[in-house]
């Protein structure tokens, strides 16, 4: 007996909330998300100097931005179904956009960013290097994460937990001896380099998860 049949003839249809400016879920934070990209490179590219808070919604925004929109990975002809029951909410890209274009957009302003720096001579300037650097361990980390699901198809190994074993393990040696210094109020002793090293491992880890 099929799901049509035994589906109540008058079942009202599937209610959802309406999202916001009647968009595709995840529009508005598609279109913040890019405003705040373009003010990010804009400045680094006029070697204006960046304000904090725009370097700490930029991580908050990309590490929204690069996870996945759902955490349970079903069959499309399971996600269909659960959509036209009404149990979970009919998921339209942002902006009416094909898939991953706000995340391709992102991905190619940075790296217009950078071989901008590069033939500007900008590349090692600290302030492009921190925010280069912090964005492209995060990615780096995503695209390790990819890779390594690909190549296991999705199923867990001893070596896959193996790797994720030593990564924690690097990661947490490094942000525990940083964090260690400042809390011993001796931050002399994590020198700028480190600093920037532990955050971008730090990245890279949460990307790579």
């Amino acid at each position: 007996m099929s799901i049509e049949e035994i589906a109540p003839e008058n079942a009202a249809e599937p209610t959802s909330s309406r999202p916001p400016l009647g968009l595709p879920n995840g529009s508005v934070r598609a279109l913040l998300t890019l405003l705040v990209v373009a003010v990010v490179v804009a400045q680094v590219g006029r070697r204006k100097e960046i304000e904090p808070l725009w370097t700490e919604t930029l991580m908050i925004a990309l590490a929204h931005y690069f996870t996945s929109r759902r955490f349970v990975h079903l069959p499309q002809e399971a996600i269909r179904h659960l959509e036209r029951e009404g149990h979970i909410e009919i998921e339209r890209n942002p902006l009416y956009l094909p898939r991953h274009t706000i995340r391709v957009v992102i991905l190619l302003a940075f790296a217009g960013l950078a071989v901008y720096a590069y033939q500007t001579k900008q590349l090692f300037d600290l302030r492009v290097l921190s925010i280069l650097g912090v964005v492209f361990a995060y990615l780096f980390g995503i695209l390790v994460r990819t890779t390594v699901n690909w190549w296991n198809k999705g199923e867990e190994s001893k070596t896959l937990r193996g790797w994720e074993d030593v990564k924690a393990a690097v990661v947490l040696v490094v942000m525990l001896y940083t964090a260690g210094a400042y809390l011993a109020g001796r931050p002399e002793f994590a020198p700028h380099q480190l600093r920037n090293a532990a955050l971008g491992l730090m990245l890279f880890y949460f990307g790579s998860r």
